[in-house]
């Protein structure tokens, strides 16, 4: 499949779009990432097992938000059977799991990688008493190390859900198309990531002066999860324009 090459400023429209499919159907959309908001969780409810159940099955969540997306683009009501569709085919659930397996070795490899050049000092912060700050310090440059690690990751495994779960590529040339595409547009998704940043950095800022002002945290808590759920509506929605605005169609 052949990838677009889209200017910088792409990165802003896909967010732009992403907001107007939740304001189509805001309901379902803030539905959807309140779901996923409780997945996440659950699954730290169960130390390392929830993680990796977790790391497995997000390609099929991620196949299913922009399924909806695509449906919603298209002037679809979403109801509540449909979220599922996507994976009633039992070949794509196949696949999308297979996707989810590697997904999660990579990440696993990405985690030993970035640990093992400085397991001597995280060693030595766990022996004896172990000091806060000292572990705090010796784990700062493994986390750095994994986040560059897991950029790449990402960028295997950013469009190979949907190149998967529409298009029914090869996993292999999946995870190298989406690679090639992420790396041909990779000033959009620049601004893509910074932009988001900036977003939730603002919420939490505004969340820091309601707390500032006298409110109680745990008001402002439940003032800013709903915001905070609409943000996250709008980035997942943001997934969709993304794809289909570099691949030219979503299947």
């Amino acid at each position: 499949m052949q990838a677009a090459i889209l200017p910088i400023h792409a990165g802003w429209f896909w967010i732009q779009q992403g907001y107007r499919i939740c304001r189509s159907q805001p309901l379902a959309m803030f539905f959807w990432s309140m779901t996923l908001g409780l997945l996440i969780s659950f699954s730290y409810l169960i130390p390392i097992f929830g993680q990796i159940a977790l790391i497995i099955v997000t390609p099929s969540l991620t196949f299913m938000t922009l399924s909806a997306s695509r449906r919603i683009d298209a002037g679809e009501i979403m109801q509540l059977g449909m979220w599922t569709r996507p994976l009633r085919d039992r070949d794509v659930r196949r696949r999308l799991l297979a996707l989810g397996l590697a997904y999660l070795g990579c990440c696993l490899a990405g985690g030993m990688l970035a640990t093992l050049p400085f397991l001597g000092s995280l060693t030595a912060a766990l022996e004896g008493q172990v000091d806060e700050l000292a572990l705090l310090h010796a784990i700062r440059a493994p986390m750095l190390a994994f986040g560059l690690l897991y950029i790449l990751i990402s960028m295997f495994f950013w469009h190979a859900p949907a190149l998967i779960g529409w298009h029914a590529v090869p996993m292999k040339r999946a995870l190298f198309y989406s690679m090639v595409a992420c790396w041909r547009n990779k000033w959009a998704f620049l601004l893509y990531g910074i932009s988001w940043a900036a977003i939730f950095m603002a919420a939490q800022f505004i969340g820091v002066f309601l707390v500032m002002l006298g409110l109680s945290a745990a008001l402002v808590q439940l003032l800013m999860t709903p915001v905070n759920i609409a943000i996250a509506a709008v980035l997942y929605a943001s997934f969709y324009p993304a794809y289909v605005s570099i691949f030219h169609r979503a299947g």
